[in-house]
């Protein structure tokens, strides 16, 4: 995985879509009822992407020259693999911590 690539061989729905949700930076839920394994080789611009400000261990982010000219994820995902991403609200589990403080010695 990189700022504007996703490859993998026999994988499951599971992991690309667990490789999804990182690269948007939210939750991606799957409701193919795909149960087989595929090679994915997705190519797509960082725009629109967890990876838009740079790659984690790039400072400063993009390189500079980097190519920002591809499809969006989106279109890519639909394009590339007959997918579609489709954005949705619905519940989810949230943890709140309320008060934290330095444990004791013991």
């Amino acid at each position: 995985m990189g700022p504007n690539t996703l490859v993998g061989g026999k994988i499951s729905m599971t992991q690309f879509v667990d490789g999804l949700s990182n690269i948007l930076g939210r939750p991606v839920i799957d409701k193919t009822a795909f149960t087989g394994t595929f090679d994915v080789h997705l190519q797509f611009t960082p725009e629109g992407t967890a990876f838009a400000g740079g790659f984690p261990g790039m400072p400063g982010g993009l390189p500079q020259g980097f190519d920002t000219s591809g499809p969006s994820i989106f279109t890519a995902v639909q394009d590339q693999l007959g997918l579609k991403l489709e954005s949705q609200k619905g519940p989810a589990d949230i943890l709140v911590i309320d008060h934290a403080e330095k444990p004791s010695e013991n």
